[in-house]
Order: structure tokens, then sequence, then C-alpha cells
């Protein structure tokens, strides 16, 4: 979640990049929400998101907030579609999956990725995505899925790893209370690395927010190591 605004600079974005390169990932996965609203800065943006894919492969998958049905609603004030946010990601070299998979090998090993759309706005299609994965003890699966609430739609689906936003790590960690403002309903699945059933299940604080508030949660960039 980086949710480039008025809120969250593109320069801040650049920062956490920076931060995250330092780690020499091999993978790069973005799990959605890259603007809020109408931003408009993209060709600023794909040029601050572009040092990611040119230092590894860079897949994204799309959040409520970049467009769509649930974006376009008045009281959110977003796109009306995803176009732009598209647009932008392929111009920094990410490849989008919204409901598509994707194979290479990584350090000798063969791994398939895909990504799902988003739930609240009504295009996770997990029929679609995992379309042509098969269930492979030689292949690692990872899917990129927005909303940690949509692995219910997944469950049926052979995947082993699923990478997930949205949550902010609940942008508001109170004492006593945890997080209440997380806008999920599951809230065990708020942050952090968690076994769900058989599968690893990955929630990432992110590094933007919405309204430019933060308590007792701090931005991240998630660095995961597979065996």
């Amino acid at each position: 979640d980086l949710h480039a605004s008025g809120c969250v600079p593109i320069e801040f974005i650049a920062h956490a990049i920076e931060l995250g390169l330092a780690e020499k990932p091999d993978l790069v996965c973005l799990t959605g929400d890259f603007i809020t609203k109408h931003f408009t800065r993209f060709a600023d943006y794909a040029d601050v998101l572009k040092p990611l894919a040119a230092a590894a492969p860079t897949f994204a998958c799309l959040g409520n907030h970049d467009g769509g049905k649930w974006a376009a609603r008045p009281i959110y004030g977003g796109y009306p579609d995803h176009a732009a946010v598209r647009k932008c990601l392929t111009a920094s070299g990410a490849k989008v999956l919204l409901n598509q998979s994707h194979e290479l090998t990584l350090r000798g090993r063969k791994l398939r990725i895909v990504g799902v759309g988003d739930l609240w706005s009504d295009e996770q299609r997990p029929v679609e995505a995992f379309g042509t994965v098969a269930s492979d003890a030689e292949t690692g699966v990872i899917a990129l899925m927005h909303n940690p609430d949509g692995k219910e739609q997944l469950a049926a689906f052979p995947w082993h790893l699923a990478l997930c936003g949205h949550t902010h790590g609940g942008q508001l960690r109170l004492p006593w209370l945890g997080t209440p403002f997380a806008p999920v309903r599951d809230h065990r699945y708020v942050e952090g690395l968690h076994r769900w059933r058989d599968r690893w299940l990955h929630i990432t604080r992110g590094v933007g927010n919405l309204h430019g508030v933060r308590f007792n949660c701090r931005p991240e960039v998630s660095l995961l190591t597979l065996t």
C-alpha cells in the first residue's frame, strides 16, 4: 500500500523503495493501493517505481483505491477504472497481474506468481487467475491478493504463500483495543506472517496511509525468505 497522495508524497515512496532495494531482493511484489483518490502525477510516479523492475522481476496486483467500482463511488472520489494505474505500473516495468499468473525461475527454482483482482471491487476471480496453475510439488505458488479477507475464496486453489496489504497494519493500533479500524472482517490477520490452514499468509503494514495518520504502527518494507 503505497497510497501516493497529498498525504504520502512520491518522494517518501522513493525513500521506501531505496530501503527495500538495499536488501537486494530476488523478487519484488506489490500488493495494491498505489494511489488515493484522483492522484495525477503518474509520469513522475512511474519514474519513482522504475528502480524496482530494474533490480528484480516485479509483479503487482491492484487494490480497492486503484480505480473501479469501489473507488469510483462519490464518497471515495476515485477513478472509474484502473487504466491510469495500470499504465503507470507498466511504464515502470512492473507486470500487473489482474486474475492472471506468470511463471519464472529464480535461483534455479520455478515459481508461479498469481495475482487476483480486488475483493471489495468485486474483481477477485480465482477460477480465472488459477486457470492454468497446476498443483506441482516442483513449483512454488505465490498469490498476490490485496485484501487478506479474500483468502476464503482462494482456499480451493493451489498456492503456498499469499502476500496481502490493505490493512495498513491497522494504521491506528490502540492499547487494549488492538486494531478496531482495520478494514477487514478477520482481525486475526492484520499484519505479519501467519500460518493459515496448510499455507502461509503475509500481510504488510505498507508504506503509505490514509489521512496522513499512523499511531503505534510504523510503515514497513517487508523482506521474506523462501525456503
